[in-house]
């Protein structure tokens, strides 16, 4: 590629360029990606400019060096932290963004996610998450029904051996009622299921208790190297090692206080106690 830094404007060339030599297709390498051909074809003819995550997917989809790798994202870590308002999110359709996700979560070995609004996607029923696409401002219907078909999909990686999730939920997350009450408790039996898988590790911050800071928001840590952060009106992006470092300690402030195992699944089962009908818990 020669010793020329890269600029925003060539990395789509660069790009290019490196698919050609590897002799794959763009169809091959957008699938790998999980991006659509046409929005990979846009990115390499430099009509769209692209994320972080957009040039760290399509390069492990082309399965490039770690030097060639770090080329480029050194470039792309020049904007290191991007927003995107969910509002365009939805806009380009709300399934697709579950693909980006899923493809982050497949080069990921190590996830760190942390919950103080709702149950994370990963561990979440079908109706659950039905509910949470249909807040406001609610999906149409049938984008509804694909969005949470793509989030149940990305629950595959949870059984896959090699990989590592730990997942930090705040008690008042499992009493936030936004669906029917027994919707709610059959999501808290999945809770209690999951956290048995070898690869989950589940942690409930329970209401009692001094706690080490406020839940402003939610994230998720994947390998000390890519922070996603959701706020109300976007999805936060950072790959800066200061914030990534920033959040791995809140992380593993509020992992500190948590209640794991045999105690864990009793505080939540006692919270699905609380959702079920008088003659069900008899």
């Amino acid at each position: 590629m020669g010793a020329a830094p890269l600029t925003t404007d060539s990395i789509g060339r660069a790009l290019r360029a490196l698919r050609e030599a590897s002799g794959l297709t763009g169809e091959a390498v957008a699938r790998r990606a999980s991006m659509s051909a046409a929005k990979l074809s846009k990115i390499e003819n430099g009509r769209t400019r692209p994320t972080v995550q957009d040039v760290d997917l399509v390069l492990s989809a082309l399965g490039v060096s770690d030097e060639v790798k770090e080329q480029f994202l050194v470039t792309a870590r020049a904007e290191a932290t991007e927003a995107t308002a969910w509002r365009l999110l939805r806009r380009m359709g709300a399934w697709k963004h579950q693909n980006t996700i899923k493809g982050i979560e497949a080069n990921t070995e190590i996830l760190r996610l942390f919950q103080g609004q709702l149950i994370p996607g990963l561990l979440q029923t079908p109706e659950y998450a039905t509910a949470v696409f249909s807040l406001p401002p609610a999906l149409p219907d049938e984008t509804r029904a694909r969005t949470v078909a793509a989030r149940m999909e990305r629950q595959a990686t949870l059984y896959e051996e090699g990989r590592s999730f730990h997942f930090v939920i705040c008690e008042h997350v499992l009493r936030w009622l936004i669906c029917e009450p027994t919707v709610m408790a059959v999501q808290l039996d999945r809770l209690v299921s999951l956290s048995r898988l070898p690869t989950v590790t589940l942690g409930v911050v329970p209401l009692a208790g001094r706690k080490p800071d406020f839940p402003m928001t939610c994230f998720s840590v994947h390998d000390d190297r890519l922070v996603l952060v959701e706020t109300f009106h976007s999805e936060v992006t950072t790959r800066d090692p200061r914030d990534v470092q920033m959040y791995v300690e809140t992380f593993d402030r509020f992992a500190a206080v948590a209640a794991y195992g045999e105690d864990m699944r009793h505080l939540v089962e006692q919270v699905r106690d609380e959702f079920l009908p008088q003659q069900e818990r008899s």
